[in-house]
């Protein structure tokens, strides 16, 4: 795997090729997590403050249950403010679609995803609104640039390939050309953070670390998951033609009807297709497609066809789609079926959805790597087909290529008509 010398130490890697064998990453027991995220090399911790964040972190590391607990505190003190905030900023985002389509007959996307996506979780998280403070609008773009020194060595930025292998996969990128930048970002995540600094010190860990961790699991986790899976998703629900569009408009007001007109957790739980088809995008195009491991000892992995002896030391590498489109576990793998979640069958399939470090069935702990904002990534998947349903009966987009996501450019929003 990408990157080779000067950047990674040892590109080999053994490809877990099925749904099968996927899920020894998973094993905490068998398989070591330490400074893999990223691939077979680490990027400079000067990127990040001096400090290892949370996602390098193995669990057998003391620190690592201490910053995963952080993160969960953070994400229980917010579950007030994300369904209202959510609609307030994905309101915005709408009205600033609608308009440029007016003025110009089409609007892009990402760029009014991206700042949507950042003000809202700054919102939902710290009650801090980036506008209104010298972080201004700058988030996403100074986000976008510290994220491509981390991921350089394993994105195509669309130039010639001798081009990037030289530049981006050759030598690292050197990360005092971003200090300024992540030190406006640490800034606003350091004077908005300070309820979870003062937990932070109850459990021995220092303000200034934890608030690189915050800003790591804010930017690099959640909004970069974000700014690649909801273009995904519309993507994915676009192709599917107007009938599922007519489908969900209905099922989600309907749903909001029942429930006094508000959007409500218990609203949601009336919306079984749009629930499937989030799970269907997770499944089809996981965000994050590649996970690594190291083997902790010798082991044997079985596929579905063999057995396969690995080393104690060996990485392990798993790309997710040869899981999440095993044609032993999934019929028509390759097809967005929106309804394939739905029902006791599709309830079953579940635990085959692997997009958060982790079967969709099992939760996040802090002895184990799946991801810790699981729940709240797939709630903010949901509320975000909501949204668009609730304001509009169908769209049209056009769809390029981007070095993460897709490039959506929306072309035709069609109000509600009922």
């Amino acid at each position: 795997m990408p990157p080779g010398p000067f950047i990674s130490p040892d590109p080999k890697v053994i490809a877990l090729l099925d749904g099968k064998s996927f899920p020894v990453l998973f094993d905490v027991s068998k398989i070591e997590k330490k400074d893999v995220f990223t691939g077979t090399y680490m990027p400079s911790t000067d990127l990040t403050g001096g400090y290892r964040i949370l996602s390098y972190l193995d669990p057998s590391e003391p620190k690592h249950a201490k910053l995963k607990q952080l993160i969960f505190f953070l994400l229980k003190s917010s579950a007030k403010r994300v369904i209202p905030e959510f609609e307030a900023c994905y309101t915005e985002l709408y009205d600033l679609l609608d308009k440029e389509l007016a003025e110009k007959g089409k609007s892009s996307f990402q760029t009014v995803n991206d700042q949507a996506g950042f003000n809202f979780l700054c919102r939902a998280f710290f009650g801090s609104n980036p506008p209104d403070t010298k972080l201004g609008d700058d988030g996403p773009s100074l986000i976008s640039k510290w994220v491509l020194f981390q991921l350089g060595p394993v994105l195509s930025l669309g130039l010639p390939t001798y081009v990037e292998e030289l530049v981006i996969r050759t030598f690292p990128l050197p990360p005092f050309l971003v200090k300024k930048d992540y030190r406006r970002l640490y800034d606003f995540f350091y004077h908005s953070s300070g309820f979870v600094q003062d937990e932070a010190e109850k459990l021995g860990i220092s303000r200034e670390e934890v608030c690189h961790n915050l800003l790591f699991a804010t930017c690099f986790n959640t909004f970069g998951g974000m700014k690649i899976f909801f273009p995904n998703m519309l993507k994915w629900i676009s192709r599917a033609g107007v009938k599922l569009h007519t489908d969900l408009a209905q099922e989600i007001r309907s749903a909001i009807r029942s429930n006094g007109g508000k959007l409500t957790m218990a609203a949601m739980e009336q919306m079984p297709l749009m629930t499937s088809v989030v799970y269907e995008g997770l499944r089809i195009e996981p965000p994050v497609p590649s996970q690594y491991g190291r083997a902790k000892k010798d082991l044997l992995i079985e596929s579905h066809d063999a057995v396969y002896q690995v080393k104690a030391g060996e990485m392990l590498y798993g790309y997710q789609p040869f899981a999440t489109k095993d044609p032993k576990i999934f019929e028509n793998p390759e097809e967005f079926v929106p309804d394939r979640f739905m029902g006791d069958d599709g309830g079953r399939l579940l635990k085959h959805v692997l997009w958060s470090n982790g079967p969709e069935t099992e939760d996040p702990t802090t002895a184990n790597k799946q991801c810790a904002g699981k729940d709240f990534v797939v709630l903010v998947s949901r509320l975000f087909v909501v949204e668009l349903f609730r304001r509009y009966d169908s769209f049209e987009i056009e769809v390029g290529k981007s070095p993460l996501g897709a490039a959506v450019t929306v072309t035709s929003l069609k109000r509600a008509s009922f």
